[in-house]
Order: C-alpha cells, then structure tokens, then sequence
C-alpha cells in the first residue's frame, strides 16, 4: 500500500527512509498520483534550483507511474539528450534493482538508457533531449524538466522560439488522447516556455508557483518570507544565495519571478502606502476620468495582452486608478470592453496608444460604440473623446514622470490590482514594458497635463466635461 500511495512514499520505502520528503515534493506526487488515477492533467511547476524537482519529477515520479500503470508510456525530456538519458538511465536502473517490490522489469534486448519496455505489456519509456526527435510510439505521460540549460540560452530570442516550436509541433503532437503533461522548470526570462504557456494557454493548465522565500497567496499556505525547503535551505542560506547570484538572477531563478523586485522605476511602498480604499474614495471630487488602451503588438508572446485601465484626477490634482480591464482579446472585444468601462465610469476620455495601426484602433472604438448604441447600452452619453497617444520617447522616458508622481503620493490605486502592481514595480528600463503598465502610464500621463505631456495627446474642446461632480 505505501508503495502505491506516491511516488514519495515508495521512495522511502525502497530506500529505508533515506529519501526524504517534503510539502514541496508533495506537490509533485499530488501530480503524478491524479496522473495515475486516469485524470487528464496539464500542471505547470515552477521552483528554484536544488530543491529537489527533478530528482522527484523526473526520476522517482515516472518510477512510480511505470509500477501503477506499466501498460502507458512515459516520455522524459530535458534541455539535452545527456540529462534525459541520465533520468531514463536511473529509472531502468532502479527496475533492475528493485523489480520484485516493483512488479515490472525489463524486456530482453530493450534496456537502453534513452528507450526501454517493460516485459509482458506495451509500456516503457522514452527519453530525448529539448529540440530532438521524439520518434515512435506515443506518450499517455510527458514530463518535461528544467527545458532551459542556462541564462544565454534563456536570454536568445532565437533560442526561446526554437523550444516553442519544439513544444507544439514535436512533444505536443506525441501526446495520446487524454494524455498528460507535468511541466516543471525554473524560470529564467519572462518569455520563457513557462512564460509563453502562462501567456497563451495559462486558464487550460494547473499552475503552482514556489518561490524560495513565500510571496502573497503562497500556493503552500506559507507566510510571506517562508523558505520553501528550510530543512535544506533555510532563511540565512537563502539570504547568501541571494548575495552571491544578485538581484536579476535571484528573482527569475529563485522566485520565479523573471523580473527584478528592486532597481525598477516604480517601488512597492509609492503604491501600498498611498492605496485608497474604496469607502474613502466616495469622498473624492474628481474633475476627470479617463480611459487608456494599449492594444496587443509586438513579437512576445508575453506582451499580447491588450491593457485597458481607467484612471481619474481629482481638483486637486491628484491621481486615481480605477481599474484595470486588461486582458487577452481580439480587437473586436477589446474595443468594447473599452467603451463599457467608459460608460460605466461615465469617462470623458479614451486614450489609445497609437503606434500600431492607430487609425484602425480608433475606427474599432467607434465601431463599438455604435454597436452598443444599437443595443441601447450607452445611456445616453456623447461617445468619449478618442485621444491618440504616439510614443515618440523611449519607454522609460514616458514611464518616469509618472512614477515620480507616484513617489510624490500624488497617485493612488483605488483597491488592489496585483497583476498591474506586479508589472510596475518589476519592470526596468531595457525590458519589453507590459501593456497594462502602458495603459496606465497613458491614463495617468493625460491626466496630469496633456498640453504637456511627451506622447504627442491631442486636447479636444466641448462641453463633457461640464458639471463632472
């Protein structure tokens, strides 16, 4: 029975205890133990360096899988054909070794170290490298681990579109229906293969992020600042690391966080100290309120989120974010998304980045609101103001004067937008900048003076504004 429960219970079994266990860890059992039970799964794992993951995942996990279910087929891949065959070496190993606990063995004349079936069914395994081939018979289980080897391949936009085209076009397509699939990775650029799937496909795939060091909605329950493995590395062996490998390369490697937390242009206590909630902002006489949309562009497959945040101003000249709308949709969706967010804001303004295809973005905006005054929904209103924005400065340019006025306490995010928040404080200049971050940088930009403000803001002249509170 303890062999059977996870793939971390069998390990201590067959090892007399020596292979320890942890809530971690457990979190990849849990993987490999629905797996077993005949549940589809895709899970996406992220966690840092040394912390076990692939020892669990790519060796003693499929291990398991082979014993509960020897009639599948496993496929192991990692980022060279030298690893996966360590893994698939292991494996085959440990059925010599341990066989008459197992259950299973060997076919005669099928033990190589990259490919090998188990006796008496159609099950076995096959390992290969990132980029290889994956020829042959199909997988009901494909655990992919640590895909990147290091930060200069990370950092290769060449590189990180060959793994993507290897993912769907090579492991992908060898997945038999109602197959599964265990990611498990440390992060190293934002456009990762992580990164891409959570931009392209994240609301298909079970996602667990484990940081070294606990951030908020920590999917272990741990307390902010709670290492992950403390019996391993614990808070002081952590803060080394941390010294030694640098900011850049302790928050992608360690955090999963592929961004700097610190050195960016926005800092978190210009945001959480200045918040306002929702009661307090009842109060607040406000002289305008806009709408910003930066529409998807660009080749990262991260950055094709279309940013849609409003923003207000009040008589004092303080600034206020509203909300934050943005998301992945076509130009149809996101133009009226835009337009309910104006109504129901009573906006005056939408300010549209205008770099890609600016005259188009502007005929969607008014298409959409034809489409809702057809349907009755604009109560009423004029149409806002539609305010092409070009960015003629660099991206840091136009994003400092507004974090300075953030620094300043003269912004104020009315409630909590964490993924909006997230993308501020760890953005740095050199960096593709998120199109929530520009949504609200233009919103914000307009508001505090658009005769002014360098990304070239036409004014408009009419009665709208009159009588706003």
């Amino acid at each position: 029975m303890a062999l059977d429960r996870s793939p971390g219970a069998m390990a201590a079994v067959l090892t007399d205890g020596r292979e320890v266990q942890a809530a971690h860890l457990a979190k990849i059992d849990a993987a490999f133990e629905r797996v077993a039970s005949g549940h589809p799964t895709r899970l996406l794992l992220t966690m840092p360096p040394r912390h076990g993951k692939s020892r669990r995942a790519a060796r003693w996990g499929p291990l398991w899988y082979l014993r509960r279910r020897p009639e599948h087929r496993v496929m192991i891949a990692s980022y060279s054909s030298d690893l996966a065959d360590d893994h698939g070496r292991w494996i085959r190993d440990a059925i010599h070794t341990y066989s008459p606990q197992l259950g299973i063995g060997l076919r005669a004349g099928s033990s190589a170290a990259n490919r090998f079936d188990l006796v008496g069914t159609e099950g076995g395994a096959v390992m290969a490298g990132v980029g290889g081939g994956l020829t042959g018979k199909g997988a009901h289980l494909a655990v992919v681990d640590d895909p990147i080897k290091d930060a200069q391949e990370a950092s290769s936009p060449t590189m990180r579109k060959r793994l993507w085209e290897w993912w769907q076009a090579v492991l992908l397509t060898r997945i038999e229906p109602g197959g599964s699939v265990i990611l498990i990775q440390t992060r190293w650029d934002e456009d990762d293969l992580a990164g891409r799937i959570l931009a392209d496909e994240r609301d298909r795939w079970t996602v667990i992020d484990l940081p070294a060091l606990a951030l908020a909605d920590d999917a272990l329950g741990r307390e902010v600042g709670a290492p992950l493995w403390p019996h391993r590395y614990d808070s002081t062996a952590l803060a080394e690391i941390r010294r030694s490998v640098g900011e850049r390369v302790w928050w992608s490697l360690y955090q999963q966080q592929p961004r700097p937390q610190e050195g960016g242009v926005w800092q978190w206590a210009w945001i959480t100290q200045n918040r306002f909630s929702a009661a307090r902002f009842r109060g607040i006489d406000l002289a305008r309120i806009v709408v910003a949309v930066d529409p998807a562009g660009g080749e990262s497959a991260v950055g094709d989120e279309t940013g849609i945040v409003a923003a207000a101003r009040d008589r004092d000249g303080h600034l206020y974010v509203l909300e934050d709308r943005s998301g992945n949709r076509g130009a149809d969706a996101w133009g009226r998304e835009t337009c309910l967010l104006a109504i129901e804001l009573r906006a005056d303004a939408i300010v549209v980045e205008a770099n890609y295809g600016g005259d188009m973005s502007r005929q969607i905006l008014h298409q959409a609101w034809q489409e809702l005054e057809r349907e009755h929904r604009t109560e009423s209103m004029l149409m806002p103001a539609v305010l092409s924005v070009t960015a003629k400065h660099g991206k840091r340019l136009r994003a400092e004067p507004v974090a300075q006025l953030y620094e300043q306490g003269r912004v104020h995010h009315v409630g909590e937008w964490s993924v909006l928040e997230q993308q501020m404080v760890t953005w740095v200049a050199g960096m593709d900048s998120p199109d929530r971050m520009d949504a609200a940088v233009h919103a914000l930009t307009e508001l505090a003076d658009p005769r002014q403000a360098a990304v070239g803001s036409t004014a408009y002249s009419d009665s709208r504004l009159t009588g706003r509170r």
